[in-house]
C-alpha cells in the first residue's frame, strides 16, 4: 500500500459508504465518515474507530457546517469522495428551495467540494463521484433552465439525470483544477442491494430493497470496490482523472450529453449562480 490518506467519504452511515470506509480503515487510511443519521452514522464510526461529522444534504446551511469543520480538522484532505445521493418520492423542494434529488446528489456535493477547494489543491486530492450507469438512460437530461425538473418530474428521471451531472461535474472539475494538482473520477458501483432507494416510490425501491433484489443484486462491499480502488489508486498511473469508469475500465456507454463539455462548463456556472 502506498502512504496512508486522509479520506472523507460522505453517505458513510450505510451502504457503499460504509462498506468503503471499513475497507480503506482497515488498510490503514484515515476515514472521515459523513452521514445525516446521527445514529447509524455514530455506529460505523465507533466500529471501526473513525472519526464522524453529521449533515443533512437537505439543507445547504448543513454542507456550509460540515465544510467548515472538515477544513478545521484536516489540513490535508487526499481524497474527497462525494458518495452521498439517493432516490426520492414525491417531488418536493428543500428549505433552500431546490428539488431535493437535485440538491443532494449534485448541488450539495458541487458545494462540499467547492468550500474545501483550498484544502483539496494543497493536498493534491483526488475527489470521486459516486454516478450510476442510470446516466446513461433516455430520461437522463439536463435541461440548464429547469434543473428542479418542475417541467418533467418523475423520482427516477430525477435521480438518472443527477447521476449524469455527476458525470458532468467530475469532468469539469478536473477541467478547471487539474493543473493545480485536482484529479477527479466518477464511477458506477454495481447495481447494489441498499437502501439508497427506501425513501421513493418507484420501481427500484422493489429492487434494491428487499430480499428478491438482495439475491440477484451484488453486495455493498462489491459495489464499494471502486470507490477502494479510485481512492487508493494514483492517478494518471492506475487511472485517468476526468474520467467516468465502470469495473475499473472507461465507460464505452455515454449518455452523448455526458461528453459535453459546453453543458460541463455551463452546468457549472449554474450550479454557482443558485448558490450565491
Amino acid at each position: 500500500m502506498n502512504q496512508p490518506k486522509t479520506i472523507v467519504i460522505t453517505g458513510a452511515s450505510d451502504g457503499i459508504g460504509a462498506a468503503a470506509a471499513r475497507r480503506l480503515h482497515r488498510d490503514g487510511h484515515r476515514v472521515a465518515i459523513v452521514g445525516r443519521s446521527p445514529q447509524k452514522t455514530q455506529a460505523v464510526a465507533r466500529e471501526i474507530g473513525a472519526d464522524h461529522h453529521l449533515a443533512d444534504f437537505t439543507r445547504l446551511d448543513d454542507v456550509r457546517k460540515l465544510a467548515a469543520e472538515l477544513n478545521a480538522a484536516y489540513p490535508r484532505i487526499d481524497v474527497l469522495a462525494n458518495n452521498a445521493g439517493g432516490v426520492f418520492g414525491d417531488r418536493t423542494k428543500t428549505v433552500d428551495g431546490f428539488e431535493k434529488t437535485f440538491q443532494i446528489n449534485h448541488l450539495a456535493p458541487f458545494l462540499l467540494t467547492q468550500l474545501l477547494m483550498d484544502t483539496l489543491i494543497s493536498g493534491e486530492a483526488t475527489v470521486i463521484q459516486t454516478s450510476s450507469v442510470g446516466s446513461h438512460m433516455r430520461n437522463a437530461k439536463v435541461v440548464l433552465d429547469d434543473l428542479d425538473h418542475d417541467r418533467d418530474f418523475t423520482a427516477v428521471r430525477a435521480y438518472n439525470t443527477a447521476k449524469l451531472e455527476n458525470i458532468l461535474f467530475t469532468k469539469e472539475l478536473h477541467r478547471r483544477y487539474h493543473t493545480q494538482g485536482i484529479s477527479t473520477a466518477a464511477f458506477h458501483p454495481g447495481n447494489v442491494a441498499t437502501n439508497f432507494a427506501v425513501e421513493s416510490d418507484s420501481f427500484l425501491k422493489y429492487i434494491t430493497g428487499t430480499r428478491l433484489g438482495r439475491t440477484i443484486l451484488i453486495t455493498p462491499d462489491k459495489g464499494a470496490e471502486p470507490l477502494v480502488w479510485l481512492a487508493q489508486g494514483r492517478p494518471g498511473v492506475d487511472w485517468i482523472s476526468g474520467t467516468y469508469y465502470e469495473k475499473r475500465k472507461p465507460a464505452k456507454r455515454n449518455n452523448p450529453q455526458a461528453l459535453d463539455a459546453d453543458l460541463a462548463r455551463e452546468l457549472w456556472d449554474r450550479s454557482e449562480a443558485l448558490l450565491r
